[in-house]
């Protein structure tokens, strides 16, 4: 799924490190709901479908099974049933994001969503 120009700048302002790991150079785009998970064209691009996450992390959640169902519980996957306007945990900040169609994130508390 390529991911416009556009988009990948507004990602990359928002964010500054992946969200697993904190690495802050190799970053790729990673669509949260993806065609396989019930995505579609229409959120190939969407700012709130997509997280930037380290190659090795993201690598790991398309081929091992408990890496991508860890990854579901901290909404950097997102299943088919799901909306992609569930929060995403960030590690490095240990905080929950919702994410804004806008490129933006506004930081939630847990006990908001759980």
């Amino acid at each position: 799924m390529a991911v416009t120009k556009r988009v990948m700048r507004i990602l990359r302002e928002r964010d500054a490190h992946c969200w697993h790991c904190g690495q802050t150079e190799d970053l790729v785009p990673h669509h949260r709901k993806n065609k396989a998970m019930g995505g579609s064209k229409v959120l190939e691009n969407d700012i709130q479908n997509i997280i930037l996450v380290c190659a090795r992390y993201n690598g790991d959640m398309e081929s091992n099974a408990l890496v991508r169902r860890d990854a579901v519980g901290w909404g950097r996957k997102v299943p088919f049933w799901e909306d992609i306007s569930m929060p995403v945990f960030d590690s490095v900040t240990f905080r929950w994001y919702v994410l804004d169609s806008d490129g933006g994130k506004v930081e939630i508390d847990v006990g908001d969503t759980f």
